[in-house]
């Protein structure tokens, strides 16, 4: 699987478990909606860091936007299985 479509697909995820808690949960929000939030927010960014990183012809700057794609990649997975682990265990 491909970084950029992983993020991609981790993004629409993080959105779909905001909003299906938004409408079951009858609108209450939770610490688990926002870290869910900001876990898609990362993967839009790394979406976009890998992005730039395709189109541009500088090495030095793919080379830095690709740690920084995979940084992003790495925390936005960590805060979406931690969200998921608050979301069993106290939602639930």
């Amino acid at each position: 699987m491909s970084l950029l479509s992983g993020a991609g697909t981790l993004a629409g995820l993080c959105i779909t478990v905001v909003a299906l808690m938004k409408t079951i949960g009858g609108g209450t929000a939770t610490i688990v909606d926002d870290l869910f939030a900001l876990g898609a927010l990362l993967f839009l960014l790394c979406v976009y860091a890998i992005f730039w990183a395709l189109r541009t012809r500088r090495p030095q700057l793919v080379r830095r936007l690709t740690l920084l794609a995979d940084a992003l990649f790495l925390v936005a997975l960590t805060l979406m299985t931690g969200a998921a682990f608050v979301l069993v265990y106290t939602v639930w």
